[in-house]
């Protein structure tokens, strides 16, 4: 038998550490998009945006960190499946939240702002009780 052995743990790779670089740019650029996009009012296109640029990262670090650009098609469509529903169930969540009328419930009545709170109600604008005063002994009075 020989003691020899054939193997190698040699990982070898299509593309360079270049494409990890580039990948890494990218996605550091991408979430500062998101972060900057995050303090822009787009309205209900604000998760949109979001989730679509989330959706471009998935696919870098599938692709690159991955290794599914090289890898047999078989794992890329089950990859590709796996982000086809994801899809579907976002977008069945979304549908459902667009929906409803709004975020409160229909038995909290929305108070009208013409209407002052009470000081009873907010504790913050009632003072605190003064300390009473000390009571004299009957004693010290008639002296």
């Amino acid at each position: 038998m020989s003691a020899e052995h054939t193997h190698t743990d040699s990982h070898e790779h299509a593309h360079g550490d270049g494409v990890y670089h580039r990948t890494l740019i990218l996605l550091l650029i991408l979430t500062a998009i998101t972060v900057g996009a995050s303090y822009i009012q787009f309205g209900s296109f604000n998760v949109v945006i979001a989730l679509t640029i989330a959706t471009i990262k998935a696919i870098l670090v599938a692709l690159f960190f991955m290794h599914l650009l090289n890898d047999k098609k078989v794992n890329a469509i089950i990859a590709g499946a796996g982000f086809m529903f994801l899809g579907i169930f976002l977008m069945f969540c979304l549908l459902d939240t667009e929906t409803r009328d709004g975020l409160q419930p229909h038995n909290l009545k929305a108070m009208d702002k013409a209407t002052p709170v009470p000081d009873t109600l907010n504790p913050l604008l009632t003072a605190p009780p003064k300390p009473a005063a000390p009571a004299k002994a009957e004693s010290e009075e008639h002296k």
